[in-house]
């Protein structure tokens, strides 16, 4: 009893304590714990990152694709430069580009 009397009394209330348990509890051992919580935060935020950086690179695929379609001069420049296509007349030499 001598060691009780040494506490103070705010940390023996049964309050105090029953707080102090839910809190841990709701911290450290729940299945959504606090650093769960922010290990997910993170996560989504990165998702959403990729997520704008996928939607704009695919606007830019859809222009080109929009371009392929309207325009035969751009169809014929992909499919030289892609695809190594020549007229009957023509010879293509490929160069590889130094790094």
């Amino acid at each position: 009893m001598k060691l009780l009397r040494h506490i103070p009394s705010w940390i023996r209330n049964k309050y105090f304590i029953a707080f102090a348990v839910f809190t841990s509890l709701m911290l450290f051992f729940d299945k959504n714990d606090f650093f769960t919580q922010r290990a997910r935060t993170r996560e989504l935020n990165n998702l959403e990152k990729s997520k704008h950086y996928y939607q704009s690179y695919n606007e830019a695929l859809k222009k080109e694709l929009q371009q392929l379609k309207n325009d035969p001069t751009t169809l014929e420049k992909y499919a030289r430069e892609n695809y190594l296509m020549k007229k009957d007349n023509e010879e293509v030499f490929v160069i590889p580009e130094e790094e």
